[in-house]
């Protein structure tokens, strides 16, 4: 018996979502069930490829979904968990009682552990760091920025490590086995995972200058342009830290496999944000959550996206704008 369970790649929340899936999976419905991994990244054009549902049973958890006949389980937690409106009729028609979606979780991994214990009796105590630190890190739950940046903390030691590291299944084949079997300490302190941690670190430390030296903050929107480092890995705090007075921050960024924008809000700063960043993205092909979301284009398209991050950028300032009218 084999169970693929595809993931959001270069994610904590992914990768910690497919651990307790693993979990709950072996505890409530076979424990001889061998599993395996499959990171899935948001680009431009057709997500699935029909041939990763190569299981006797294919779960996806923090992604998108699919209707494929061949997806057994789903769980996931963003505003824009659905493609087309074609998907999310199929969703509501399901009856497997294996598929579930609910928005108002921070955290995918906090929301599979709360669907396990309620629906399948499922005790997730013994896993409970690995869910809040999901929870603080998906939903910025950090005390500071400082928190988030400086990472001194195993989880946001992994968390570089995981957002950062390119190799091929790196997250599928190294990251999830060991979220499996080991507290977060022990993990952050093995030898390939620490080595790892330092090196992306410098580039982090970099990325810290670089984001100083290019952020333009005006009305209360923070942009800057990376697309030239062909990294798309950098810590999305990092704004926040070095100007505290942004209430939205909006990225450019490039690397072989896509164009990105990110856009985000400040968690730190108290204005109120009356804008989802999700649904702004929507428009864009893009998505995720109200207070987080993106847009991915193909590699290559850098003309096009510099010039819908400008167009994202002026909306979000004329709003903040006409919050202040009001």
């Amino acid at each position: 018996m084999t169970v693929r369970v595809c993931f959001h790649d270069q994610c904590f929340d992914g990768a910690a979502a497919a651990a307790i899936f693993t979990h709950f999976y072996r505890d409530r419905v076979n424990r001889d069930a061998a599993l395996r991994y499959h990171g899935l990244t948001h680009r431009a054009g057709q997500l699935f490829d029909p041939r990763i549902f190569d299981g006797d049973e294919n779960a996806i958890v923090d992604f998108k979904y699919s209707s494929s006949d061949r997806l057994t389980w789903w769980f996931d937690h963003h505003q824009s968990a659905f493609l087309t409106e074609e998907d999310a009729a199929h969703f509501r028609r399901d009856i497997s009682h294996r598929k579930f979606y609910d928005p108002s979780f921070r955290s995918c991994t906090k929301f599979i552990a709360h669907i396990a214990r309620q629906e399948f009796g499922f005790d997730s105590t013994h896993l409970q760091e690995l869910i809040d630190w999901a929870d603080i890190i998906d939903g910025a739950q950090y005390p500071d920025a400082k928190t988030a940046v400086e990472m001194r903390e195993p989880a946001t030691q992994l968390t570089l490590v995981i957002e950062g590291e390119r190799t091929k299944d790196f997250v599928a084949d190294i990251i999830i086995p060991e979220l499996v079997v080991r507290p977060l300490a022990e993990i952050a302190a093995l030898p390939r995972i620490h080595q790892t941690f330092e090196h992306l670190q410098e580039r982090h430390l970099e990325f810290i200058d670089l984001i100083r030296q290019r952020g333009e903050l005006r009305d209360g929107v923070l942009f800057f342009d990376v697309a030239d480092q062909k990294h798309e890995g950098f810590n999305k705090f990092v704004p926040y830290y070095l100007f505290p007075g942004a209430v939205y921050n909006v990225a450019v960024s490039s690397s072989e496999e896509r164009t990105k924008i990110a856009v985000g809000s400040n968690p730190w700063n108290p204005t109120p944000k009356t804008v989802n960043l999700a649904s702004i993205c929507e428009r864009y092909g893009g998505g995720g959550h109200a207070k987080v979301a993106a847009i991915s284009l193909p590699p290559g398209a850098l003309s096009k996206a510099r010039e819908l991050a400008q167009q994202i950028v002026a909306e979000l300032r004329a709003a903040l704008k006409s919050e202040i009218r009001n």
